[in-house]
């Protein structure tokens, strides 16, 4: 086929044979093979990647598999990108030069970028691949707490309780409207049945006609738990009223746990984040990954792509290479100075760059588990601290962190603070929610402004999905790719670095095949 047709017609034959990988988007993946270039007769090829998170990893691990000879540039002193789990002896100073080291106990530590991995997401199996071991991350816990000061709370309240409340009162009035004949329009006699019996169920209102009222159930929790003997359990109360209930507003934190990439079963890897880049960067091997180097110009011939940087030791070097894969975020990549045209470099600054903070407190003790039995989960609030999360491993030990997590405003607002200052200010927040032992047994602490990182500067940039600037990006401009979640329609997650990276592993491996 080849000699008849070309190479071009060699690729599109050894593709229906399912021999040569396709870059269409909703096609299986398949990794390109060294068996690729021994049916075509062609070569490999050599790629810089610039960037060491998670795309540009996967860019250089998938290529590898069919003996790529791929360099990656990094310009932090670790791999990983956002991806960066802090332990004790972890150094970090921002752009503004404060910085922080942390002093967290052997068995503690902190995933200060990405906490969680939604089980349908390709994150899970490149662990499998990767030989990294998992664990359930407790999204969502009927235990942790729900508190909106500005709504009048005066303390926080169950998640299970809130929820019992909200969905009892929101089935007596829907079953009301319904024995009053206002759905008559929209529901047969039989729907109308069908409708109460699931209302009955959901909400654990009354049965009869007359007698739809919610008057609270244990399902809202008990003050006295079940026991033994004569200890059947004291049910808590008293139920707020329908009004108290809707004024609190806990009921905006429910559709959180529907959302299709926040809903239970999560994961984590055991013993940090990190596991995942420190899995792909031991598979690439140390000699293809130059750290603290950092990019300075990126030119692009018709034949090749010169990349010159700054090396660990300050010089000025360069590398040359057939093809280059930027994975770097949007606007870093745009203050580097290249050939590749106005319309990249306009491309380039349409994605808006979100900011997100994190602060760990570790504590000398799990008071979470002892007093509020607190197994996993997040507490939601009003507070500027956002989103209490409580650890998902590590149950019954010694010490364990709290993880103090927001974004946009509240990020910016406490990256502004030094260190100290933003612990002294979400300590006093999480008081008002747990109480003086958030204060009292503190003893660690670290914080991630994610603005303020070097060679990051945002959490994730928002992808202007559907414009011309987001169809240019996702194609070459020369021989230089594109690559991370900002290309993707899962920002912010590493699935949509790993998915990203999958499309020009795929579309540049076609490439070299067919030329």
């Amino acid at each position: 086929m080849g000699i008849a047709g070309g190479a071009g017609t060699l690729l599109a034959t050894m593709g229906a044979l399912g021999l040569a990988p396709t870059a269409q988007a909703g096609v299986p993946y398949r990794p390109p093979r060294r068996s690729d270039f021994t049916l075509s007769g062609r070569g490999t090829a050599k790629v810089v990647i610039l960037g060491g998170g998670i795309a540009g990893l996967t860019i250089a691990y998938e290529l590898g598999k069919a003996g790529y000879d791929c360099t990656i540039l990094e310009a932090r002193d670790r791999v990983g990108g956002r991806n960066f789990t802090a332990r004790d002896g972890t150094v970090q100073t921002d752009i503004r030069g404060e910085r922080q080291t942390a002093r967290f106990s052997d068995d503690v530590y902190m995933n200060t970028g990405p906490g969680r991995i939604a089980q349908w997401m390709v994150t899970l199996d490149y662990c499998r691949e990767l030989g990294v071991p998992i664990e359930v991350f407790t999204n969502t816990n009927a235990n942790a707490f729900l508190y909106n000061e500005a709504a009048g709370m005066r303390e926080p309240v169950r998640y299970r309780t809130a929820k019992a409340d909200v969905y009892g009162y929101v089935s007596e009035l829907l079953a009301k409207a319904t024995d009053r004949r206002a759905l008559d329009g929209e529901l047969t006699k039989a729907d109308k049945e069908r409708l109460l019996d699931f209302l009955r169920d959901w909400g654990a209102i009354g049965g009869n006609a007359g007698n739809r009222r919610y008057t609270g159930t244990p399902r809202r929790g008990y003050s006295v738990d079940p026991g033994a003997g004569d200890q059947a359990g004291v049910p808590l109360g008293p139920v707020p009223s329908l009004s108290k209930t809707f004024a609190n507003g806990v009921g905006q934190y429910f559709s959180f746990e529907f959302d299709y990439d926040q809903a239970m079963l999560m994961f984590q890897p055991v013993g940090g984040m990190d596991r995942i880049p420190l899995a792909l960067a031991r598979e690439i091997g140390g000699h293809r990954i130059r750290l603290r180097h950092v990019v300075t110009r990126i030119t692009g011939g018709p034949d090749d792509i010169t990349v010159a940087y700054r090396d660990a030791d300050g010089e000025q070097r360069r590398i040359t290479a057939d093809y280059c894969v930027a994975a770097l975020p949007p606007h870093v990549l745009a203050r580097i100075p290249h050939n590749l045209g106005a319309d990249v470099q306009n491309a380039l600054r349409a994605w808006r760059i979100d900011a997100a903070a994190k602060i760990g407190l570790e504590y000398r003790s799990r008071w979470w588990e002892t007093d509020y039995r607190i197994y996993g989960g997040i507490t939601e609030t009003d507070l500027d601290i956002e989103h209490l999360w409580y650890p998902s491993h590590g149950f019954h030990g010694r010490r364990g962190l709290l993880l103090n997590y927001f974004y946009d405003e509240h990020a910016r607002k406490y990256g502004n603070l030094s260190p100290g200052e933003r612990v002294r200010r979400a300590v006093a927040q999480g008081v008002k929610v747990h109480g003086e032992k958030h204060r009292t047994e503190l003893t660690n602490s670290f914080s991630v402004a994610w603005q303020l990182i070097p060679h990051i500067e945002s959490a994730w940039a928002v992808p202007p999905v559907g414009t011309p600037a987001y169809r240019l990006l996702g194609e070459p401009a020369g021989r230089v790719y594109f690559t991370g979640d900002w290309l993707s329609h899962l920002t912010g997650w590493q699935a949509g670095a790993f998915e990203s990276a999958r499309l020009v592993v795929g579309r540049l491996h076609e490439r070299v095949l067919s030329h």
